[in-house]
C-alpha cells in the first residue's frame, strides 16, 4: 500500500508538472487558435535560464526569476515577430514556422552551453523527505512542485474566470473582430496571453531541472504529451487541461510501475518486460482515443 500511494504522488507530480505546460499551450492554442509547437522550446529556454542562473550565483531562488524573465520574454518576442503574422495563415503555416522556431532554438541553446546536460541542485529548505503516513516518506521537493502546480491552477481559474482581463480574453477567442470594435487591442492582449503561456512554460522548465536533466532537445520530449493533454481536456478549457493532466500523470505513472509485474505472472520476464514496456508508453494515446471516441471535444468545453 505504501508503494502505491507513493507511486500515485508520483503520477500527481508528473500530472501537476504537465499541466503547468498545457495550461499554457491551451491558452494559446485554444484562445489564440495557434499551434504552437515552439511551445516546449519556451519550456527549454527557462530551464536552461533558471539552471544556470542557479549554478553561477549559488543560489536556487535567484533561478526562478531569472526562468520565468527569459521565458516570458522569449514567449513575447515569438508572438510579436513570429505568431503575429499567422493568426490569418492555415495551421500548417504555423506548423513550420514553429517547427523552424525549435530548430532555431536548439542550435541556439547548443552554442550557448553546448550538449552537456547541466543539473541544479536543490536548496536546503527543499532537501530531504517528510513521512505523510507511517512508512510513506516522500520527498519535499516533489511536493512543491503539487502545491505549486495547484496554486497555479486556482490562480488561473480565477483570472479566465473572474477578471475583465479573463472575460476580454474569453470574448477574443470567441469574436475577436467585436472585441476590437469595442476598443480593445486584442493584439496586446493576444500578446500578454502568449507570454503568460510561455511563463508557465520556464516555471515548468525549471522546476524540472533537479529532477530531469536539463539538456538541449527536452522541450520536444514532453510536447506531445502535452498536446495530448489538451486534446484530452477540451481546447481552450483549463480546467480540461487540469484533470486531463492529473488523469493522464496518474495513468502514465501506474502502467509503467505496475504493467510489466502484472504481465509477469501469466508471461516469461524479458518478454513481459518487454510488453509492458511498450504498452506503457502506448498508454496515454489509447486514453486519448477512448476519450475521443466518447467525447470527440474532449471532457470539457472551450472557457471552462
Amino acid at each position: 500500500m505504501t508503494l502505491f500511494l507513493e507511486q500515485m504522488l508520483n503520477g500527481v507530480q508528473f500530472g501537476v508538472m504537465l499541466f503547468l505546460l498545457a495550461a499554457g499551450l491551451t491558452l494559446i492554442f485554444g484562445i489564440m487558435g495557434v499551434i504552437n509547437l515552439a511551445h516546449g522550446s519556451i519550456y527549454m529556454i527557462g530551464a536552461y535560464a533558471g539552471t544556470w542562473v542557479a549554478a553561477e550565483t549559488g543560489s536556487f531562488w535567484l533561478g526562478i526569476p531569472a526562468a520565468l524573465a527569459a521565458a516570458a520574454i522569449s514567449g513575447v518576442a515569438i508572438e510579436f515577430l513570429v505568431v503575429r503574422r499567422l493568426y490569418q495563415r492555415d495551421h500548417l503555416d504555423q506548423v513550420l514556422a514553429t517547427f523552424g522556431l525549435i530548430l532555431i532554438f536548439n542550435q541556439t541553446i547548443t552554442i550557448l552551453f553546448g550538449r552537456q546536460p547541466l543539473f541544479v541542485s536543490m536548496p536546503a529548505l527543499l532537501d530531504g523527505s517528510v513521512e505523510l503516513l507511517p512508512g510513506l516518506f516522500y520527498p519535499i521537493y516533489r511536493l512543491t512542485i503539487i502545491a505549486v502546480g495547484l496554486l497555479v491552477a486556482v490562480g488561473l481559474y480565477l483570472l479566465i474566470n473572474k477578471t475583465r482581463i479573463g472575460m476580454l480574453v474569453r470574448a477574443g477567442s470567441t469574436n475577436r473582430e467585436m472585441v476590437r470594435a469595442l476598443g480593445v487591442d486584442i493584439r496586446l492582449l493576444y500578446t500578454l496571453v502568449f507570454g503568460l503561456g510561455a511563463l508557465l512554460a520556464g516555471l515548468a522548465g525549471f522546476m524540472a531541472g533537479p529532477i530531469l536533466a536539463v539538456q538541449v532537445g527536452m522541450g520536444e520530449q514532453i510536447l506531445i504529451t502535452t498536446f495530448v493533454v489538451v486534446v484530452i481536456g477540451g481546447v481552450g478549457s483549463i480546467r480540461g487541461a487540469f484533470f486531463a493532466s492529473l488523469i493522464l500523470g496518474i495513468v502514465d505513472t501506474g502502467l509503467r510501475a505496475y504493467l510489466p509485474g502484472l504481465l509477469r505472472q501469466v508471461m516469461v520476464g524479458p518478454e513481459a518486460d518487454a510488453l509492458g514496456a511498450g504498452i506503457s508508453s502506448m498508454g496515454i494515446y489509447l486514453l486519448m482515443a477512448i476519450v475521443l471516441l466518447i467525447r470527440p471535444k474532449g471532457l470539457f468545453i472551450r472557457n471552462s
